[in-house]
């Protein structure tokens, strides 16, 4: 076993799984997976297993939903300039097209804003209303996936006769922004229980309120009312992208968004795609949170998000495919300059030992690039299992992304360090920062200070969630066919795994840099022979010729319309 990771194997309730199997006439394993996330009756089942819109629940009971209804019709019959101001991730850039398309249809006057990740800083400012609302007579600035924190900026523009309207999921603080409406599940005061939408499964849900007052206002009499359900490719990109559970409402978007994305409808996601070297009918939400969206967040990391707006509203093949490989190029910049500080990071920590005693890692440097810091903060977490925060400095000032480990809540860590901090938000597992460059020291010990109470030794043992024991013997193509009806998978919906012991390596060889592709055989069973890739391997491991356990996921290799049974190996001992 690996010193600083504990194998845990799930053990369902046997009675449990014997009733989903005879519900869904499915195998054990299948079932099994099931019982594990918490499916136990045949309407979760059916819930679970089922992608239909139909069985949304109604989104009317979300905290100050009718109120923002209502301004944006009166806004839109009286003509008034509306701007949507987006973030420039791919939950706030998804979210900012779908609500621009819908009020274009809908004969608004609307256009959008999203800040410069670098020159501008997160969500909206008072210089978004003074240099640009004001100048272009803005009545009504409606924010996608930001602005619970923008308190400041939303009283200048209430004070200044624009009105704000802020849609948003991330956590919002006791105090809330004054605007004429704060559509937030995380509200202390919103009970409607959509607490796990991301910034585009809020503004989605904005819009099929939007769509049925306006219906009871025979608003659509003269044209089509339009069909929501073609926004899903979109919302499915922010959703996934985004890591929230894939869940309830979560789960619905992303499986019928995925479907409409291979149904090649928007250009611009089909030249991505095409981008990406895969093709259209076979993207999975793995594609998406791997490929997709890191190449539409390279816009706003390394250039300006407007970039991956453009890409996602164009009707002209020629125009996406152009933008598409443009993304390509910045996406490629980008992984150059994160690798770099990565290694950095990595060659600092061996000099300097005694910073991993420590429950937390704050780095900072002047020479980093504030648009990769977190992805680099979420890698520094992965290899070193503590939360980490990392700053880039410039001008005395800091700008700083800090990614956690489950069961600790950074954004929590924060609000305990406020006043070393200028500005902060974000949620439990991921949190944006300003600080004064002289304060990252005493951050650094109140941080370190505050994780520890926050925390126990067994925060920092890794563990890893077993599914199932299956050997090689019980793998079968029906068995992978099932476990494909799970998918989506993603945060809340783990792809399942499993374990597998006496492992032999019949045969192995290094691919790209440090990936190593096996044909592996189990001593103990019928000698059925399996292919096997393990990614991102330590290369000198590779000599190894046997395993005495696998955790292991289970998939299809899909190359040139053929199929092939292929195990992922996770973790070995």
């Amino acid at each position: 076993m690996s010193m600083n990771k504990n194998w845990k194997i799930l053990q369902p309730d046997k009675n449990s799984v014997t009733k989903i199997c005879n519900i869904l006439k499915c195998s054990p394993v299948l079932a099994t997976v099931l019982v594990n996330r918490n499916i136990l009756s045949h309407a979760d089942a059916s819930r679970f297993l089922s992608n239909s819109l139909n069985n949304l629940r109604p989104p009317f009971s979300i905290k100050d939903m009718d109120v923002a209804v209502r301004r944006i019709h009166s806004a839109i019959i009286n003509h008034e300039k509306i701007l949507i101001l987006g973030d420039y991730d791919v939950d706030g850039i998804t979210a900012t097209v779908i609500l621009l398309e819908f009020l274009q249809y809908a004969g608004a006057d609307v256009s959008f804003y999203i800040p410069h990740r670098i020159k501008e800083g997160y969500s909206l400012q008072t210089s978004h209303i003074s240099d640009y609302a004001l100048p272009n007579r803005i009545g009504l600035i409606i924010t996608v996936d930001c602005g619970s924190g923008s308190h400041d900026a939303v009283r200048l523009a209430q004070d200044s006769g624009t009105d704000v309207i802020i849609t948003d999921h991330h956590n919002i603080p006791d105090e809330m922004p004054p605007a004429t409406a704060v559509v937030n599940p995380k509200r202390q005061d919103c009970t409607a229980g959509f607490d796990n939408l991301a910034g585009v499964g809020v503004a989605f849900c904005l819009l099929i309120c939007l769509r049925k007052y306006l219906r009871d206002l025979n608003f659509w009499q003269d044209r089509p009312e339009p069909n929501l359900k073609n926004f899903c490719d979109l919302v499915a990109l922010g959703t996934v992208a985004d890591v929230v559970p894939l869940v309830g409402e979560n789960r619905m978007f992303s499986k019928t968004g995925l479907e409409i994305i291979k149904e090649g409808g928007r250009p611009g996601i089909s030249a991505l795609i095409k981008a990406c070297g895969i093709s259209n009918n076979a993207v999975d939400s793995g594609d998406i949170a791997f490929r997709l969206a890191p190449r539409l967040n390279a816009a706003g990391r390394m250039d300006h998000a407007k970039k991956a707006v453009k890409l996602l509203t164009t009707d002209d093949p020629e125009t996406a495919a152009s933008i598409a490989r443009s993304l390509n190029h910045l996406n490629q910049e980008r992984q150059s300059i994160e690798k770099k500080m990565f290694e950095e990071i990595i060659d600092d920590l061996k000099h300097h030992p005694d910073m991993l005693r420590q429950s937390t890692l704050v780095l900072s440097s002047s020479g980093w690039h504030e648009g990769v810091l977190g992805i680099v903060a979420s890698k520094v977490v992965e290899k070193y299992f503590r939360p980490t925060v990392l700053i880039a400095t410039k001008n005395g000032i800091g700008k700083g992304s800090g990614r956690s480990i489950q069961g600790v809540d950074i954004h929590a860590g924060l609000v305990a360090c406020a006043d070393d901090l200028e500005f902060f938000g974000g949620h439990s597992m991921a949190a944006g920062l300003t600080i004064r460059a002289d304060n990252i020291a005493t951050f650094q010990k109140n941080f370190e200070n505050t994780v520890r109470t926050m925390t126990t030794p067994d925060n920092f043992l890794q563990t890893i969630i077993v599914d199932y024991e299956l050997d090689f013997d019980k793998i079968s193509d029906d068995l992978i066919d099932e476990l494909e009806t799970l998918e989506p998978y993603g945060a809340g919906n783990p792809k399942p795994l499993f374990i597998s012991g006496n492992i032999k390596v019949v045969f192995s060889k290094i691919i790209g840099r440090n990936h190593r592709r096996m044909r592996l055989k189990q001593t103990s069973g019928r000698g059925r022979i399996i292919n096997a890739i393990q990614f991102n391997i330590d290369t000198d491991m590779h000599k190894k010729d046997y395993f005495h356990q696998i955790a292991f996921r289970l998939q299809w290799n899909r190359w040139n319309d053929r199929k092939t049974a292929q195990i992922i190996v996770e973790e070995e001992s």
